[in-house]
């Protein structure tokens, strides 16, 4: 099983033509957790979550979408709500999130859990390794669980969350010391690594460690390398787009399903990827976020529709 480990909130996302907002689900670690159980991926997720109604609806549509939430806390702490804006085409999504105090961002290091045999990978990212006390906490399992089990990470940088760009820099560098997979946009390597060469970054991640990093690069395609020096590209399929909320979110779920599916999620296997299954992976990977970018807010596709 791969459990995600993060953020369960609830995007309020604007209607069109219309001034209001609708709520949906959400939170990137979330939306990896469901993108998994649609590509019929063995997939749970971990995080505290509020017993208020909120948290009801984000518990039952984890079910819904065949998600084990047998490691998720319940806490009677609000659930944190995030306001999208949506801005013009080719624009980046902004984020506005109400977050003190709320339910995920109070995990402590006191509960995290024990992990069973069933736990093969993990994944963690986005805000819930920024927002203390939680982001310690799972920073803590991070280290606890790295050489373990296959560890995987995708930052999903909010600038507006981040008041200290060079302290977050510096604790991402460490994450990369505990992890096998990096999965990042080419505008998260853009604020992370602003006068670096892209490939210079990725050197220095494969000589401290991981086996397998993927860049993301919205219309222009995606692009993954591996330790052992094997690089692939796979275009962005064309679709008629709708938004590109949680279009990230879905990659990463896609390449894990498709990493898990063909028993390739393993440190061992991700440092032999050929260039094909690594050019496959991500193919997949770019087509789930495509039909993902076709409808409203953050939707990733069930396995069945992969082949339509």
């Amino acid at each position: 099983m791969i459990l995600c480990c993060g953020e369960a909130l609830i995007d309020f996302v604007p209607l069109p033509e219309m001034q209001a907002y609708s709520p949906c689900p959400g939170g990137s670690v979330y939306n990896i957790a469901v993108g998994l159980g649609r590509l019929g991926a063995p997939a749970g997720f971990f995080c505290k979550m509020s017993t208020d109604f909120f948290g009801d609806s984000l518990v039952d549509y984890l079910h819904e979408n065949h998600v084990d939430t047998s490691y998720c806390l319940r806490s009677a702490d609000p659930t944190t709500l995030a306001f999208i804006s949506l801005p013009g085409a080719g624009e980046e999504p902004r984020f506005m999130f109400y977050a003190n105090d709320t339910a995920d961002r109070l995990l402590t290091v006191d509960e995290l859990p024990e992990l069973g045999e069933a736990i093969t990978a993990l994944h963690f990212g986005s805000i819930s390794l920024v927002m203390d006390p939680g982001a310690v906490a799972l920073e803590t399992l991070m280290r606890r669980e790295s050489g373990r089990r296959v560890i995987s990470l995708d930052p999903n940088v909010r600038p507006g969350l981040i008041a200290d760009l060079d302290a977050y820099r510096r604790r991402f560098e460490a994450w990369v010391d505990l992890v096998d997979i990096v999965k990042l946009s080419r505008a998260d390597l853009a604020l992370l690594y602003p006068d670096t060469d892209r490939q210079e970054v990725i050197a220095g991640w494969f000589a401290r460690g991981i086996s397998l990093c993927m860049v993301t690069m919205g219309g222009d395609g995606a692009a993954g390398y591996t330790a052992a020096g094997v690089s692939a590209f796979a275009p962005t399929p064309q679709v008629q787009v709708v938004d590109t909320v949680g279009a990230g979110d879905t990659f990463i779920a896609a390449a894990l399903a498709h990493l898990e599916h063909n028993e390739l999620l393993s440190r061992e296997q991700l440092r032999a990827l050929s260039s094909a299954e690594l050019t496959a992976c991500l193919t997949f990977a770019g087509r789930a976020a495509a039909i993902n970018c076709s409808r409203q807010g953050a939707n990733p596709p069930y396995l069945h529709e992969m082949d339509s």
